[in-house]
């Protein structure tokens, strides 16, 4: 049987080895038709404390590890946004 894998946000990073993702997805209502969110966190394994709160990761089920993680993080999608730095280059007087 294959593995579910599903692609969220890191929400939080404070346990040890222990990640929360939320995962989003759009489903249509059923009465109205209109398109709307649905998420859900889920608690997934980070062996080596390696992924940060606001990267994109990718998660794949698992055997349970422990009362609520059954996925574990596969790979970074894309890094969270980080400032760019500025240099102002002021003219020589």
């Amino acid at each position: 049987m294959p593995k579910r894998v599903l692609t969220g946000v890191i929400v939080s990073d404070k346990g040890d080895k222990t990640v929360i993702v939320n995962v989003e997805r759009k489903v249509r209502h059923p009465l109205y038709g209109k398109i709307i969110r649905r998420s859900k966190k889920y608690h997934a394994h980070d062996e080596a404390n390696e992924f940060k709160a606001g990267e994109t990761v990718r998660i794949e089920e698992t055997k349970p590890l422990s009362k609520l993680k059954t996925w574990k993080v596969i790979d970074r999608v894309n890094a969270r946004a980080t400032p760019a730095e500025v240099v102002i280059d002021e003219p020589a007087a």
